[in-house]
């Protein structure tokens, strides 16, 4: 039964498989509300190409005020190669980037954990690959995506392009407090990764983190640059269980430690820090399948698990969905990009039907347990 105040879900569709991963989470919310489950009110607003082609923004101040409003925002995906030709400003990306600045979503927290019924779908060996469980933690508003100056402009006849990597001790510092506290409850190791050898933003990000990690004594820290972290993600990323790096570097490996698993198309992310937490799969819109049903809508429920333990408080209901997505793997059901030879191939929608049943029956087999 329903208790305590109504929370505010925001749902963005996006663009390509968006919509269609995001329709079987919508009515999963939906009969959650129905059934009296959570006290919910769940909205829908336009973000990225979308937004573009109905208001000529890709993140509309429709879309913030509502975002704003709310306790938490579930992204589908957004992009697409039709929209690769507008200006930089105009471009579905700038809306990611654009909504998480606007929320105050500093910490982009990207779990990087293999579901056993998937290790064969990893290029990795399965010793290698075995009980992977990591977390990167990367700063989302700041760094070379942000710094200034920034552009194209002409020096003497020759056209430059400019970014500036820029970080300062408080950014630094609120990054790596969530980094430790997180993995108080984990494991209790922080890697950070820098590249203090070359960069001066770098010795200042090692110096910080050095300085915080003394309030965390339960939790051990290490150093590494982000080259060496590269070659050791596909080497041994057993040895891992907190990442904490910067906007670009922590951009690059939270994509290669989601390969580690197989299938990018199993991997929720949440990005935090401000009131309202944004929550999406990290896939993309995959504009070259949108519309064929064979999209995997899994990233987006395990997206779901992360905004109910993280933003709404329901540990119970994330853990009990993250279950269901794990069940039916194990009964052999798969969506087409992470098949093996005997499993049966459905589709985007049917995997979406097939985990919302299997979380309803978990969820009466506890009651009924109880």
């Amino acid at each position: 039964m329903t208790t305590g105040k109504t929370r505010k879900v925001l749902l963005l569709p996006g663009d390509g498989i968006g919509p269609e991963v995001m329709k079987p989470v919508a009515g999963l919310l939906a009969e959650m509300a129905a059934r009296k489950l959570l006290s919910l009110e769940v909205r829908e607003a336009l973000i990225g190409g979308a937004a573009y082609d109905k208001t000529g923004h890709p993140l509309p101040p429709e879309t913030v005020s509502l975002a704003r409003e709310s306790d938490a925002v579930l992204l589908a995906a957004v992009g697409g190669p039709r929209y690769d030709t507008l200006p930089y400003e105009h471009r579905p990306e700038r809306a990611l980037l654009g909504i998480r600045e606007k929320l105050g979503a500093f910490a982009n927290l990207r779990p990087a954990r293999l579901f056993p019924q998937l290790a064969n779908a990893s290029t990795l060996k399965p010793e290698v690959i075995a009980g992977l469980d990591l977390l990167v933690v990367r700063e989302l508003t700041g760094g070379i995506y942000f710094g200034a100056p920034r552009g194209i402009v002409t020096e003497n006849g020759i056209r430059v392009g400019i970014n500036t990597e820029r970080y300062s001790e408080p950014e630094i510092e609120r990054i790596a407090r969530v980094a430790f506290t997180v993995a108080r409850n984990r494991r209790r190791k922080v890697t950070s990764v820098d590249k203090a050898n070359v960069l001066e933003s770098s010795v200042l990000w090692r110096e910080v983190v050095t300085r915080v990690g003394r309030d965390f004594p339960e939790v051990s820290l290490d150093h590494m640059y982000v080259d060496n972290a590269a070659m050791q993600l596909v080497r041994n990323p057993g040895q891992f269980d907190v990442i904490v790096t910067g906007n670009i570097f922590g951009d690059i490996l939270s994509d290669e430690a989601s390969q580690l698993t197989g299938s990018i198309g199993m991997l929720a992310s949440a990005s935090v820090g401000g009131r309202t937490g944004l929550y999406e799969p990290i896939h993309g819109s995959a504009p070259d399948i949108a519309g064929k049903d064979i999209a995997n809508p899994s990233a987006m429920f395990l997206s779901l698990a992360m905004l109910l333990d993280h933003s709404l408080g329901e540990a119970g209901l994330a853990r009990t969905l993250e279950q269901s997505v794990e069940t039916v793997l194990g009964e052999g059901i798969r969506t087409r990009d992470i098949a093996e030879p005997g499993s049966r191939v459905v589709g985007c929608r049917e995997m979406g039907e097939k985990i919302s049943r299997v979380f309803w029956d978990l969820l009466e087999k506890g009651s009924a347990a109880k």
